[in-house]
């Protein structure tokens, strides 16, 4: 498999990398804005599997030319791209009263509109059978318990959230499957800046696993779903 994922740096991101490059079936391009932390989990990667095709590439999704990745997956993934996991973002933590336009605008362009540029980009690369996995949040899950101070970063998420379903109802001719994993908490450095204090249950390897899973094979049994994936609140 030939595997695409964002904010690959930290927390679950970080993670899913060091799941998928187990074993030596998948090439795996992991996108982050921070060169250095990408040299890091490159290092971790080959320590548990020297083998390991993993190609770390400083990217930003909202703000980089996209002709330069494009270029890159033809040439080192041979132009198909099998999974794409869109889980790079940003958290503000401000009462509403508080934001500013531009918090709400850095929310969208970070959590909403990079996932739409990437997503764009790389659908001319997807093939029959391709996997888009959009991680989502809780805190855009209709109906979930919600937080003071994440107002924008929650409307981003259920943005991200309607977009899924839309898009795997456009997708359906060409039998691309688009799922959103919609997290609870997992202990990362966002949960922390978010819940100061807060311990979750899960350790954000756990919840890097259950990405890597799911995006293997959640397509097999979902298809244009929002799928909770928390035991507890936040």
């Amino acid at each position: 498999m030939n595997i695409i994922i964002t904010g690959a740096s930290s927390g679950v991101g970080f993670e899913a990398v060091l799941e998928f490059i187990l074993t030596n079936k998948h090439k795996v391009v992991a996108l982050a804005r921070s060169e250095d932390k990408l040299g890091r989990l490159l290092e971790i990667a080959k320590g548990l599997n020297p083998e390991c095709v993993l190609y770390p590439v400083a990217f930003d999704i909202v703000h980089d030319d996209y002709h330069h990745l494009q270029q890159f997956i033809n040439s080192h993934l041979d132009g198909q791209v099998d999974i794409l996991v869109n889980n790079a973002g940003v958290l503000i933590n401000k009462p509403f009263a508080e934001l500013l336009e531009a918090d709400f605008v850095e929310m969208l362009q970070s959590n909403f509109i990079g996932h739409v540029r990437i997503t764009q980009s790389l659908l001319p690369y997807m093939s029959a059978g391709s996997h888009i996995v959009n991680i989502g949040s809780m805190g855009g899950f209709q109906g979930s318990a919600k937080f003071s101070g994440l107002s924008a970063y929650s409307a981003s998420k259920a943005a991200l959230h309607t977009l899924t379903e839309c898009l795997a109802q456009e997708l359906t001719e060409r039998q691309i499957k688009v799922n959103c994993l919609a997290l609870g908490s997992a202990q990362t450095e966002m949960l922390e800046k978010a819940f100061p204090g807060y311990e979750s249950p899960v350790m954000a390897f756990e919840m890097g696993k259950y990405i890597a899973d799911f995006a293997l094979t959640g397509h097999r049994f979902f298809n244009g779903k929002v799928l909770p994936v928390a035991v507890t609140t936040p």
